[in-house]
């Protein structure tokens, strides 16, 4: 097999969770352009039907739209009922569903907490349960967690110490996920992405200011990165191109936690 036929996903079948718009959706199409069909699961419905839509007329590929909530775990198991009524197997699982609330931790109340613990971190792991026993019996898949250089490192100057820390979580479950399912012959890494310039994001870093300034000041490159920029390295840790690879974090942070 040659170097590009590994990075082929065709007829593979992909699920992204909140794969409807920014991150997710990069790196969902990604995985369209590279063949596979792709299932979005997002609670946003009507933005992931669109999205759906658009990688099927473009690319191709058989697509479903699916709403869920990753904190809901019947939600999570008819989500994955429905992808193998429809298409019998799955090979590729990104959970890239997650938020960030911003507040100092002496203020912040303990349901929001609860509120970004349980999406970045509870999510991850009920939808990759659920997935990973089709995989286990399959034996074979990859799982892509979706982390934060946050999990490494704890940005400023804003306060997120509830976002750092489920991020954290996240980098650890996935390296433990990658030890328990080896022997499986399923693969669980996680990309940690630093600034991006995203549609949510995209006004402060257009606005500007102190927070923007410090943020880029830390990024040797000098800017954030673009959704695009995920999506070579969605592609490989979803293929046959990682093949000896789990267990690993990947950090796409234009040189922030080098320094």
């Amino acid at each position: 097999m040659s170097i590009l036929n590994r990075f082929s996903l065709k007829d593979k079948v992909s699920i992204v969770t909140g794969g409807a718009m920014g991150l997710g959706k990069a790196m969902a199409q990604a995985l369209a352009q590279a063949g596979s069909h792709i299932v979005i699961a997002d609670l946003n419905q009507e933005e992931a039907q669109k999205t759906a839509d658009q990688f099927k007329r473009d690319e191709g590929i058989d697509t479903l739209a699916i709403k869920m909530d990753v904190t809901n775990e019947q939600q999570v198991n008819d989500m994955v009922a429905k992808v193998l009524n429809h298409f019998g197997k799955v090979d590729v699982l990104f959970n890239n569903a997650g938020i960030t609330i911003h507040e100092k931790a002496e203020e912040m109340s303990f349901e929001d907490w609860n509120k970004v613990i349980n999406i970045n971190l509870n999510g991850v792991f009920l939808v990759s349960k659920a997935v990973g026993k089709v995989m286990i019996d399959q034996k074979r898949g990859s799982i892509v967690n979706i982390s934060s250089m946050s999990g490494i490192i704890a940005n400023t100057p804003q306060c997120q110490s509830s976002y750092n820390a489920s991020k954290a979580g996240v980098i650890m479950l996935t390296k433990s996920l990658a030890m328990e399912w080896a022997k499986h012959n399923i693969k669980v890494n996680t990309i940690a992405p630093g600034y991006m310039k995203t549609e949510l994001t995209k006004p402060y870093f257009e606005q500007g200011g102190d927070m923007i300034d410090t943020w880029m000041s830390f990024t040797p490159m000098g800017r954030p990165g673009t959704p695009d920029e995920l999506g070579g390295i969605a592609l490989y840790l979803a293929s046959e191109a990682s093949s000896f690879v789990t267990g690993g974090v990947f950090t796409v942070d234009g040189g922030y936690t080098a320094l």
